[in-house]
């Protein structure tokens, strides 16, 4: 089941995560977008530590879709340096693994 991936990216607010999962799902390079306000990140960034509020867009895709995704990921996204770390899913539904193949295939 490894042809199915997590994707996740982070994002300054709800609106841009849900923009970004909008227009990858349209694009039919993610099955699917979950907006998950309310994360707060601590990080080095040009020398200093940041604490920032900061929202985490987890998608659903496929390994042979996710070079496409990242590439799209990385031209609309307002960061410099944006967060996009994809996870094998080793299990799952096999229907819901199923539809996510549908859906970005």
């Amino acid at each position: 089941m490894a042809d199915v991936l997590l994707v996740l990216v982070t994002a300054p607010d709800a609106e841009v995560a849900a923009g970004l999962a909008r227009a990858l799902v349209e694009a039919r390079l993610a099955a699917c977008g979950n907006v998950v306000p309310g994360l707060r990140s601590i990080y080095r960034w040009e020398g200093k530590v940041c604490d920032e509020p900061e929202t985490l867009l987890l998608l659903k895709t496929t390994r042979d879709r996710f070079e496409a995704l990242r590439d799209e990921v990385l031209r609309r996204h307002p960061y410099q340096v944006p967060e996009v770390v994809a996870l094998p899913v080793e299990a799952g539904s096999a229907a819901y693994l199923d539809w996510v193949r549908a859906q970005v295939g």
